[in-house]
């Protein structure tokens, strides 16, 4: 069971960086800036939706109190909590937004992703608003009760779903220019997961169906932006970009375009 519990927490990040390099090799000619300001839809690959399905996949099978799934998620909190009793870390309410705040910090010392800020702004907010209710939705379906008895929203996890939203985010921004964004974002992401177990906030089928739920969101977000900005600016082309600046000792922005 140890060995089963170790194999389920290296999964997460280990195939979300599979993932990420198999995105990249599938994607490696798609130009993202280019799909959105002149209308072309982003075509994920299927294979892409693979290991989003499987975490979620994997959650769900929890659900029933009569498996090996959920025997994993009460021996793993019992151990952590017999180990840890006073663990008490609460960086984990910060930690899950780090990935997104990097993509606008790059931005500001002028390292350029995919968009520009506005479209990557519409493309986080949309991945966003896909996770929220979805995650929101199913708390409320599945009426699980979080391993310290607080409360029955425990699954899936908010905190590691909204983890991966961004780190997939930042992936995607920033995979074109080195993978290492990628991992550290996926790393952080995984940090955040395992410390909503520490905390005794979640179970671990919540915190592996919350990576799902962030990365499925994500892809979706990716996928249904371009389309979604068609239908609000009609067939008219746009050129637009806001960039970060500096002057008089004053941090701004500049933007620039035409519609």
């Amino acid at each position: 069971m140890k060995f089963l519990r170790i194999l389920v927490l290296a999964c997460l990040p280990g195939l979300c960086f599979s993932q990420q390099n198999a995105d990249t090799l599938a994607l490696n000619n798609i130009k993202q800036h280019n799909l959105i300001t002149q209308g072309s839809d982003y075509k994920p690959k299927v294979a892409s939706f693979i290991i989003p399905a499987v975490f979620i996949g994997y959650g769900l099978a929890s659900l029933s109190d009569h498996n090996v799934i959920r025997r994993l998620d009460l021996s793993t909190r019992d151990e952590l909590q017999e180990d840890h009793p006073l663990f008490a870390a609460h960086i984990d309410n910060y930690l899950q937004f780090v990935p997104a705040a990097a993509v606008y910090g790059l931005n500001l010392a002028g390292v350029k992703g995919k968009h520009s800020l506005v479209d990557a702004t519409g493309l986080y907010v949309l991945s966003e608003a896909i996770m929220g209710v979805s995650v929101k939705s199913l708390k409320s379906a599945t009426h699980r009760m979080r391993p310290d008895d607080s409360g029955f929203d425990s699954f899936p996890s908010g905190h590691t779903a909204n983890a991966f939203v961004a780190a997939e985010f930042l992936n995607q921004e920033y995979k074109d220019v080195s993978p290492w964004y990628g991992y550290a974002g996926y790393t952080v992401a995984t940090a955040t997961g395992v410390l909503r177990m520490y905390n005794n906030k979640h179970w671990v089928s919540d915190v592996v169906a919350g990576a799902g739920f962030g990365i499925l969101s994500a892809k979706l977000g990716y996928f249904i932006y371009p389309k979604l900005k068609r239908l609000i600016l009609g067939n008219h082309s746009s050129s637009y970009n806001v960039m970060p600046s500096y002057q008089q000792h004053r941090i701004g922005f500049s933007f620039n375009g035409t519609f």
